[in-house]
């Protein structure tokens, strides 16, 4: 992997391709600033060498046109006070104004480019508009993995202009290292927690871990499928009746790869999808009439413990309950607390997909596992055992 200590950057300009898609309010304030965070070691990097940061990144999705609601003026205060000095901005990131800007900069300091997808080639993936581009840096660093799984201009195309200086930076580097510890090189057991409300949307994902992990725990809606398909009564809960057979063709191919599946044996059960109705703890196999599942019962979450605390390796990827309602946020709860103990006993954690990732730095577990993914999309695509275009770039 051809990262960025593969080379000195003294006196030389670096295009960085970031993720800075952050959060804002309606003010256009940063509310997250975990991206930005996460690309500090390797701007440090690159300015310790005496170097020069070109910072190319998106901000949402103004679709080719010029918007000020998307401007990255509005998020480059944060940007300056995350990196710890001011950040130069041009409200271009091609053309003459951009090109000057590039050339005035010294080494030390740091210019941010205007949003790339106001040009509607940033998207097409345009190679004249990734060859305008590279005309303001002497090396390639990719280092947005939220955007590694998009063949854009800016994070793939533009590399090819760059045959012997690009590289991976710090965060994409340590993304596909995390993953490389759950699919080839963890330490075993490895256990993969797969939840959510769907079947259809993990079938590949289901797939190609089977050959890499020992056990698999099946959570959120998406279990009722597998425990509906095993002839089990689930009243009213969330089920892709069409996806029934598929479920016990997973279950056939995980026996084939001797792979242990957890389903849960219990739920927290309620009469309809709100969080301030009855509830009650229900076999999961003999949910009345009714009544849907919303969360894993007690049972389930401490079979679920004993089999994490014996983990060597752990991937978790969907809640397994409605945890935005607090009253059936305990089952998702129970996990991200064994997570936690099973990491502070050695083991080996990555957390990723959205929904997961927001659990984690809402209820304060973001810090007590190993690595949480930046890229949703891109992570699970990784977990697919698709390569990702940002990285293929780099890699060929």
């Amino acid at each position: 992997m051809k990262t960025i200590n593969d080379f000195n950057f003294k006196d030389k300009k670096a295009l960085v391709r970031v993720d800075f898609n952050v959060p804002q309010d309606d003010q256009l304030k940063v509310t997250d600033n975990t991206r930005i965070v996460a690309v500090k070691p390797t701007v440090e990097k690159i300015l310790n060498d005496g170097g020069s940061v070109i910072l190319i990144t998106h901000l949402g999705r103004p679709k080719g046109e010029v918007k000020d609601e998307f401007s990255l003026k509005h998020i480059l205060g944060e940007v300056s006070a995350v990196l710890g000095q001011e950040v130069k901005f041009v409200d271009e990131c091609i053309g003459e104004k951009a090109e000057q800007a590039a050339a005035d900069l010294k080494p030390g300091q740091i210019l941010l480019l205007e949003n790339v997808r106001f040009h509607n080639e940033e998207e097409k993936g345009d190679a004249g508009f990734a060859e305008k581009l590279s005309k303001l840096g002497d090396a390639y660093v990719n280092d947005a993995f939220g955007t590694a799984h998009r063949a854009h201009a800016s994070t793939a195309v533009i590399a090819q202009y760059f045959p012997s200086t690009k590289y991976f930076g710090f965060l994409i580097a340590n993304e596909l290292k995390a993953i490389d510890k759950v699919l080839k090189s963890g330490e075993r057991p490895v256990t993969a927690i797969l939840g959510g409300s769907k079947v259809s949307t993990k079938i590949t994902i289901i797939e190609n871990i089977l050959p890499a992990v020992d056990n698999l725990i099946i959570g959120g809606g998406m279990a009722f499928t597998f425990i509906k398909a095993l002839g089990g009564k689930i009243g009213n809960s969330l089920v892709e009746e069409d996806k029934l057979p598929l479920a016990l063709e997973i279950l056939g191919k995980a026996k084939e790869h001797k792979v242990k599946v957890y389903l849960p044996s219990d739920a927290i059960i309620a009469e309809s999808f709100s969080n301030d109705v009855e509830r009650k703890e229900a076999d999961i196999y003999a949910i009345p009439e009714g009544w849907m599942g919303l969360d894993a019962g007690h049972k389930s979450r401490d079979q679920f413990n004993d089999v994490l605390l014996n983990s060597r390796t752990i991937l978790w990827n969907g809640p397994i309950g409605v945890f935005e309602m607090s009253n059936f946020a305990g089952g998702t709860v129970a996990l991200g607390e064994s997570i936690a103990e099973a990491t502070r006993l050695g083991a080996f954690s990555l957390v990723g997909g959205g929904d997961s990732v927001a659990f984690v730095k809402q209820f304060g577990y973001a810090d007590q596992v190993s690595y949480v993914s930046t890229g949703g999309g891109a992570m699970l695509e990784s977990l697919e055992g698709l390569e990702l275009p940002g990285v293929a770039a780099i890699n060929n």
